[in-house]
């Protein structure tokens, strides 16, 4: 047992412990607090992959930008903590049975798996996780994506802002 083990195992746990909080949390921004916490975890699982570029990256741009949008918007719409219901309902079994289900798929794909990771070539290990290696697959592979989800985060925030005028 060596130390990246424990802390890979720290970690780990740790990231799901605070998943767990944005899902059960009554108040957003405890939610919103507990997602940071998440992403920070999830970078400390990437610098142990020797991955340290989207790690700070992780930090950044998810634990430093999107959750200040976040916060601005649960606090633009004044969201307060929800009202507990505790009856279960129709959309929370269809949850809880979706929840199973992305269990059931994830548990049969990982049993297929192979064994033996798969191994890159000295060049490609060169350069994994470098910036160069980024933005090549983002601005090449993955144009389209990228801006598609920063035009979904603009959309968003206007559509924020409309709610929150409206509400004055």
């Amino acid at each position: 047992m060596n130390i990246e083990l424990v802390l890979f195992g720290v970690f780990a746990v740790m990231t799901l412990l605070s998943a767990g909080l944005v899902i059960t949390a009554r108040s957003p921004i405890n939610s919103a607090m507990a997602l940071v916490s998440t992403f920070f975890f999830l970078a400390g699982i990437y610098v142990l992959l020797w991955a340290h570029t989207v790690a700070v990256i992780q930090v950044l741009v998810y634990a430093g930008a999107i959750m200040v949008l976040f916060l601005f918007v649960i606090m633009l719409l004044n969201l307060g903590d929800a009202p507990h219901r505790g009856k279960p309902t129709v959309t929370r079994l269809l949850g809880g049975a979706s929840a199973v289900g992305l269990l059931a798929v994830l548990g049969v794909t990982l049993g297929r798996m192979d064994a033996q990771p798969a191994r890159l070539d000295a060049q490609a290990q060169a350069a994994f996780g470098t910036m160069a290696a980024i933005g090549q697959s983002i601005f090449t592979t993955w144009l389209l994506p990228f801006e598609a989800v920063s035009l979904l985060l603009l959309v968003a925030m206007v559509g924020a802002v409309v709610v929150a005028k409206s509400r004055i």
